[in-house]
């Protein structure tokens, strides 16, 4: 028995009991994180200030089977299959990962910029009816959320992972009537579809449009930089001087370009959209993030350089735009080229080129504009 009277000390806390305080802690702060972000998650910008892209629900999500039932059983067996699979996530669309390298860039974009709307936002626009919305709204729900995870809790060893996937908050779903019409309501940059009577009818009254088409191969695409590629002729660019090769032969088209070479190019249905990523690139480069920016653009055209470059160059200067790599192929197939850039999307308004890049794990749209369409569907 101790005279003393006096308590001894606690016993110090052991390296692993340490370890793991500093773990628990480390957890906690992960998570107060992962609430916060999910708690703010950004409001979709005002139509005015954002560049709206409008994509319909076959583009976003593979819906082939889907599709199958509504052509062969009729609308009423289409809806009620997808209310009874209504908790069965819809796999991603020929669009899905062009609209994923989208919202990259808005995250990027808000980092930067966060009081600033001038972004992207994405409207899913369909003409399924109402009651097969669940089942849209499931999917984006699933590939939009956060996930935060405990790799071992055993070893102390914590691993918080941040994905931030679709977030959609704009829907249009029209009831089986043709969703053209919201196009201009909803202020639409871009419009993406599966149906080419829909694409067709939004180029007719003025909107970017382009009929999505799936890639024969799986390709990894790009988590960190949004990859655009354009063809010109009738896509960036009016189709003037593709109906002189077409109407007149390559000889006269070369002499044309030629003699017209410091007369810019007439604008064609893509031009805004490229403008629009050439807006948001300069955001990036104010902040001297040019070797760090989220989007790269890409010319890839059939044309031939020396014969009729100088042009195509020389309209994208005198509209101010930039393009970070143009490939003039000189009539080669497009194909390995855009398996080497490995685009989000790539434009183009001939199906052989778009049939081309399939073949080689592309994702192509096809825009339905200009004389190329005539030969086409005579042939």
């Amino acid at each position: 028995m101790s005279g003393s009277g006096s308590q001894e000390p606690p016993p110090s806390r052991t390296a692993e009991e340490d370890r793991q305080l500093e773990a628990e802690q480390d957890w906690a702060a992960a998570k107060a994180f992962y609430d916060s972000l999910v708690t703010q998650r950004p409001r979709p910008p005002k139509p005015q200030n954002a560049i709206t892209v409008a994509v319909s629900s076959r583009a976003l999500f593979n819906l082939v089977e889907e599709q199958r039932i509504y052509e062969e059983q009729g609308v009423e067996k289409y809806v009620e299959y997808q209310q009874k699979n209504e908790n069965d996530i819809l796999k991603p669309g020929p669009a899905f990962y062009f609209v994923k390298a989208l919202e990259h860039v808005n995250v990027r974009l808000l980092e930067l910029y966060p009081d600033d709307e001038e972004r992207f936002d994405i409207v899913l626009m369909t003409n399924n009816h109402a009651q097969v919305g669940v089942r849209l709204i499931n999917s984006i729900n699933h590939y939009g959320s956060f996930n935060i995870f405990e790799v071992s809790r055993q070893s102390c060893t914590l691993c918080c992972s941040l994905t931030l996937g679709l977030t959609i908050e704009r829907f249009c779903m029209t009831g089986g009537e043709s969703p053209i019409g919201y196009l201009t309501a909803y202020l639409t940059n871009l419009y993406l579809s599966a149906d080419s009577d829909k694409v067709q009818e939004a180029i007719k009254a003025g909107i970017a449009s382009a009929t999505m088409f799936t890639a024969n191969k799986d390709v990894v695409y790009s988590d960190t930089q949004l990859r655009v590629a354009f063809d010109g002729d009738a896509v960036i660019f009016s189709d003037e001087s593709e109906q002189i090769f077409k109407e007149q032969g390559l000889d006269r088209f070369f002499e044309h370009e030629q003699l017209n070479e410091n007369k810019p190019l007439a604008q064609g249905p893509l031009k805004g959209f490229l403008e629009d990523l050439g807006k948001l690139q300069k955001k990036f480069y104010a902040k001297n993030e040019r070797l760090n920016c989220p989007i790269r653009t890409y010319l890839v055209t059939a044309r031939s350089a020396a014969s009729s470059g100088a042009r195509v160059l020389k309209t994208l200067r005198s509209w101010g735009l930039e393009i970070d790599e143009a490939l003039f192929l000189a009539g080669a197939p497009k194909g390995p080229i855009l398996a080497k850039i490995r685009p989000h999307i790539f434009f183009d308004d001939q199906m052989f080129h778009i049939e081309g890049a399939q073949k080689l794990g592309t994702i192509a749209a096809h825009v339905p504009y200009g004389i190329a369409q005539k030969y086409q569907k005579s042939t």
